[in-house]
């Protein structure tokens, strides 16, 4: 999924509730994620030396110069089928 799929699925979910344009939505993908012209909100934090940690999805880290996602448990259930 690339960006334009993320903001889709997400003003699809967003819709569910409300609603968010598609706009709004990349806005927030681009403030969380960053874009090609700037960082996002992860990873000023992840330079800041902090772990970002989402719960039930996961945490971002640095250590040791890798950057990497460690999921937490919800996710890696959903993702591997064993609920939902």
């Amino acid at each position: 999924m690339d960006r334009s799929g993320l903001v889709e699925a997400v003003t699809r979910k967003a819709a569910e509730d409300g609603g968010l344009t598609s706009e709004q939505v990349g806005r927030v993908v681009d403030a969380v994620f960053g874009t090609v012209d700037g960082a996002g909100a992860i990873a000023e934090a992840l330079k800041e030396g902090e772990t970002v940690t989402l719960d039930a999805f996961g945490s971002f880290h640095h250590r040791g110069g890798e950057t990497g996602l460690r999921p937490g448990k919800a996710l890696d259930e959903f993702v591997n089928g064993q609920v939902g």
